[in-house]
């Protein structure tokens, strides 16, 4: 729950940051001084490529929630634990033995989500958060157009 609210707190802050600069892009529009023209536009790009990149980050978080969600409802979560060294990295050794399973998972069901968001969960415990985005990406689409057939 508390990184949930962190998580809150700071998107709302990003969304305060996005409305000072659009205002401050604005005002700089308005002086009609060709440099503050240009400097205005480009910060008027900024904030836009801040908001959409905030909207997919948090719609990402609120879908992959949705779907460990899920699994836990249907007890299909994977029951594996990986051991952490002190300084809190995952023992490679022990991540890149579970990884088999779940890339099988994946191969003998490519079309199921629940086997992508394991996959993920697999990534995401050995420390691997690009390709854990990849297969939880994968396992949102998966299961949005499941629910759309």
């Amino acid at each position: 729950m508390s990184t949930r609210i962190l998580t809150l707190i700071m998107a709302a802050l990003l969304a305060l940051y996005i409305v000072f600069v659009a205002q401050r892009a604005v005002l700089l529009v308005m002086t009609g001084e060709p440099m503050g023209v240009v400097m205005g536009v480009a910060l008027i790009v900024l904030p836009v490529i801040a908001a959409w990149a905030l909207w997919r980050e948090l719609a990402f978080g609120a879908s992959a929630s949705r779907l460990g969600r899920r699994l836990e409802q249907e007890s299909a979560l994977p029951e594996e634990s990986i051991d952490l060294s002190p300084s809190g990295r995952p023992d490679r050794v022990e991540a890149d033995a579970l990884f088999p399973r779940y890339r099988e998972a994946v191969e003998e069901a490519p079309e199921d989500w629940r086997a992508w968001f394991r996959l993920g969960l697999a990534y995401d415990g050995a420390g691997d958060r690009r390709r854990a985005r990849q297969a939880v990406r994968t396992a949102i689409s998966l299961e949005r157009a499941e629910r759309r057939v």
